[in-house]
């Protein structure tokens, strides 16, 4: 049986239709390609403030509102991954690379999975059908 991996994944859609994303530097798993921000969920931790946690760590943001969307499990050759995913609708601070990555606003129809992990393509799909909330931030 693969190892299981827990992460807590934020959506946040602007009002010009942009959605927050982050580069994965070269040297970690699945490096090279950008995510939505997230991270795993500590063994004693909810979902929910893994998501406020790592937010804070690796986007510099205090998560105020936000709600479920999409829950994903996709095995990889090594390892599976659950994918909590989660639509962010409101937050306070500018977000930021805090742990030195790039993170950028992205046009959600300029999405191309090959720039992904695996596992998010369903979270893009999701995205590009309009299927998921958009929040009311300019």
């Amino acid at each position: 049986m693969l190892n299981s991996i827990h992460v807590a994944v934020g959506v946040i859609v602007n009002a010009r239709d942009e959605v927050l994303v982050s580069y994965r530097p070269k040297n970690k798993d699945q490096g090279g390609l950008w995510e939505f921000p997230g991270g795993k969920k500590g063994k004693d931790e909810t979902i929910e403030s893994a998501l406020e946690r790592e937010f804070m760590e690796e986007i510099g943001i205090q998560l105020e509102s936000y709600s479920p969307i999409l829950k994903i499990k996709h095995d990889y050759k090594e390892y599976s991954v659950i994918l909590d995913v989660w639509m962010i609708t409101e937050f306070s601070k500018i977000p930021v690379g805090a742990e030195g990555q790039t993170v950028e606003w992205r046009k959600v129809q300029s999405l191309n999975f090959k720039d992904f992990p695996e596992a998010n393509k369903e979270i893009i799909r999701l995205l590009k059908s309009g299927g998921a909330y958009r929040n009311s931030r300019t």
